[in-house]
């Protein structure tokens, strides 16, 4: 993460790449905590006419990894890949905003713990996730490592 300007936060070194494909957006990010949007219509249904479980898996996932790699050092990055996780699919959706608020819960020195819930437009809860993930070496928290490396 790098500050740009007062309030602005520089996210290119998580954007992009399959964030950018899908479209969804992190609305907040801070230290455990990560919240990531996108605004479904009928291109993300399935079959049957509901929001496909892979956009649930894909917000979930990314909102409690991302929860994890905060780094509040100018220029460096927090790197970390999915080992495991988990999905309970509870409702479901069709179209408008969807909000995953993911946190990490725990965690040491190479992995961390995660979790998120996922919420329809009117805020109705439709998933949750947990998911351990392993620090990149060299990119570990708290100072992480530098945003050109790797």
């Amino acid at each position: 993460m790098t500050m740009t300007e007062p309030g602005k936060t520089d996210l290119s070194d998580i954007v992009g790449g399959f964030q950018a494909m899908v479209g969804y957006r992190i609305v907040r990010w801070e230290r455990d905590l990560a919240e990531v949007e996108i605004d479904v219509d009928a291109q993300h249904h399935n079959r049957s006419g509901f929001v496909h479980g892979g956009v649930h898996a894909t917000l979930l996932d990314s909102a409690a990894g991302i929860a994890g790699v905060y780094c509040p050092v100018p220029g460096n990055v927090v790197r970390a890949v999915t080992l495991s996780f988990s999905i309970q699919y509870i409702a479901a959706a069709r179209i408008g905003t969807l909000r995953a608020i993911g946190r990490r819960r725990g965690g040491g020195r190479s992995i961390f713990f995660a979790a998120a819930e996922l919420f329809d437009a009117g805020g109705k809860l439709i998933a949750t996730g947990e998911g351990t993930y392993r620090y990149i070496a060299g990119f570990e928290p708290p100072d992480g490592g530098p945003r050109g490396k790797g």
